[in-house]
């Protein structure tokens, strides 16, 4: 196999196809005997996949080998093959896995032995299950005959993951192991997407049955509640209901999240906004959702959102939110959030979200492209002017915009952002570890389109960056992929740096060194009085620059000087091949805005280059209509 991935268009021409051979569901090598290990195989193409991501060991070695041999026997026909990537860790490969399906919207893959295998792959199932990521992990596990016995390298696969994933086999019948795999793509792609765990022991791998070709586990109550999502529609009272709401308001506004792109419903988010000429905001995982650049976007609200974000939802008397959680970095303190919104709109397709931390006036469960169409379709002679509440925000934008320390001689890092905005443009896929840094990528780089920024939300998982950086680059090998991350989140997983020169990966990484964890410094810095506890990296010995060029970098630079910034930025996108760029940032910079832990949006600070709101301005409505619950 050739170290360059394969080209999308050869891939697409591989699963075109499969498609044509399977026409009638069954697959054409039905009633051949094969190993439990070759079925697996057949099954992962078959459903698609075309890069599985892992590290093998004992328990896991008879897949290996089955995919080894799946792909020598397609030597002639390499767009045909199941691309291995082999990372630094079993962290990293689910990592990459997410980062693939968070960029292409498919299922990503990842194979991990028994043991500390297994057990390396949680934070990732966690991390895909809080951001509603749809990837499929398949554990080697000791012989059944063996579990329960402390034996070599087991771990109680179920009963770890099950707290953490969508849902969890363990493959005790052969006979149901074609069924569990087909049903476990179905599981993780389907409804609100997520990550679903396949234990199968070593035995099960190599037990020999006929392949069935076909079949799939039936969940009744699953199935009835996926058949309800697909079906629901708003109907005619409900979308009059939602108009007679939009009627009475004079300052709408929505609030998109990341469903809107799991639902693949951004085009229709942007037809609704422009036709209705609503602004919209968005969480972190929503951002292009809707185009950045759009004059009705108001990028990101809550903890780090843009000021004039925030203050928006502080005016709004109508929010409505679509695809998103009310969670704690969004909300803040609940009962002054949105404080001067008489009504409430929320569109989820997990029935779980609707009303679990804000009471709402109108609501809907169900997939977002769909609620979306309805609207559209309802509100064809629907037209009120929103235009004085569209002056009031474009104001907000001009006097509380973002803004930072433009005449400090230390590297700011807001300015890195600008200058790198300026080559993307908006259109590269950018990952970001956790941290100062992925803040500043959210709120001074652009996004065009839906899945082009790439980060660990719910879960904040340091390390996140790089191999998913990896995952996107294989999922595009011909795409622009940008890794900002920093120096303590580069530190978890660094070497995956090897694994991006190992198969020749073009990614770009950068890395702003403010040598120590900036966003605990600047929790210390505001409410733990200067006590810098763990957080003070200034005496850590690491040469990042040496450390990629060991690892086969042939671009490696540093930066410490404003005068070198634009041009080295340059070099370092342009370079035909893996990047490595080290920035070394002020180290006092800070992020702002901020809302504080347990706070609103009235108490968000501004620090001292960003305008603030008097606190007259911020006063909540004198008799709000609706009542927050926790």
């Amino acid at each position: 196999m050739t170290k360059r991935a394969l080209s999308r268009t050869g891939r697409m021409e591989r699963n075109r196809k499969m498609n044509a051979q399977l026409k009638g569901n069954r697959h054409p090598l039905a009633g051949k005997r094969m190993t439990g290990a070759e079925m697996m195989i057949q099954i992962l193409a078959q459903e698609g996949v075309d890069t599985v991501f892992g590290y093998t060991g004992g328990a896991i070695l008879p897949t290996y080998d089955a995919i080894f041999r799946y792909n020598a026997e397609r030597e002639s026909r390499r767009d045909e093959q199941i691309q291995l990537i082999v990372p630094a860790n079993e962290q990293g490969a689910g990592f990459m896995a997410a980062g693939y399906a968070r960029a292409s919207g498919k299922v990503g893959v990842f194979i991990v032995t028994s043991g500390p295998g297994a057990t390396n792959s949680v934070t990732p199932i966690r991390d895909c299950m809080a951001d509603s990521v749809p990837v499929v992990l398949i554990c080697g596990q000791v012989a059944r005959a063996a579990i329960g016995t402390d034996a070599f390298q087991e771990a109680p696969v179920f009963n770890v993951m099950s707290s953490c994933a969508k849902h969890v086999f363990l493959v005790e019948n052969p006979e149901e192991l074609e069924a569990t795999v087909r049903t476990a793509f179905e599981i993780a792609r389907s409804g609100r997407p997520g990550p679903v765990v396949i234990d199968v022991p070593k035995d099960v791998q190599n037990w020999e049955g006929e392949f069935k070709g076909e079949g799939i586990f039936r969940f009744r109550g699953y199935e009835n509640r996926m058949k309800s999502l697909s079906e629901a529609r708003i109907s005619q009272q409900d979308c009059e209901d939602f108009f007679d709401l939009l009627e009475k308001s004079e300052r709408p506004l929505i609030c998109a999240g990341g469903g809107i792109i799991c639902g693949n419903a951004s085009d229709h988010l942007r037809d609704f906004v422009h036709r209705f000429q609503i602004p919209v905001v968005t969480t972190l995982m929503g951002i292009g959702a809707i185009d950045t650049t759009d004059p009705l976007s108001l990028h990101m609200l809550g903890m780090h959102g843009m000021a004039y974000a925030n203050y928006a939802v502080m005016d709004c008397d109508f929010l409505i939110t679509m695809g998103a959680r009310f969670d704690d970095r969004v909300a803040g303190k609940v009962q002054e959030f949105a404080p001067k919104a008489k009504f409430l709109a929320h569109i989820d397709i997990d029935a779980a979200e609707i009303g679990k931390v804000k009471s709402v006036t109108w609501s809907h469960v169900g997939a977002a492209k769909e609620a979306l169409s309805d609207l559209l379709r309802a509100g064809t002679n629907f037209k009120k002017d929103f235009a004085p509440w569209l002056a009031h925000v474009e104001k907000l934008k001009k006097e509380h915009g973002r803004n930072y320390d433009r005449q400090n001689a230390k590297i700011q890092p807001p300015h890195v952002l600008e200058c790198l905005n300026e080559l993307t443009r908006g259109e590269a896929i950018v990952c970001t570890g956790v941290g100062q840094h992925q803040m500043w990528a959210a709120q001074y780089l652009d996004f065009r389109q839906p899945r082009l920024l790439l980060t660990s939300g719910s879960m904040g998982t340091m390390g996140f960056g790089l191999p998913a950086a990896i995952g996107a680059q294989v999922a595009f090998p011909d795409r622009l992929v940008v890794d900002v991350d920093g120096d303590g989140s580069m530190r978890m997983n660094l070497g995956e740096l090897e694994t991006a020169t190992t198969y020749n990966l073009p990614i770009k990484v950068l890395v702003l060194n403010n040598c120590g964890d900036g966003m605990v410094r600047q929790w210390q810095k505001l409410y733990f009085g200067n006590r810098f506890s763990g957080s003070d990296k200034s005496l850590r010995q690491k040469d990042f620059i040496k450390t990629a060029e060991a690892d086969g970098f042939g671009y490696a630079r540093r930066v410490s000087e404003n005068s070198e910034l634009a041009k080295t930025l340059k070099e370092f996108i342009e370079y035909d091949g893996p990047a490595f760029l080290e920035v070394m940032i002020d180290q006092e910079a800070c992020v702002y805005p901020m809302v504080g832990p347990g706070m609103g949006y009235r108490e968000m600070i501004t620090g001292d280059f960003i305008a603030g709101r008097t606190p007259e301005q911020d006063q909540p409505a004198e008799k709000p209509e609706l009542k927050d619950s926790f």
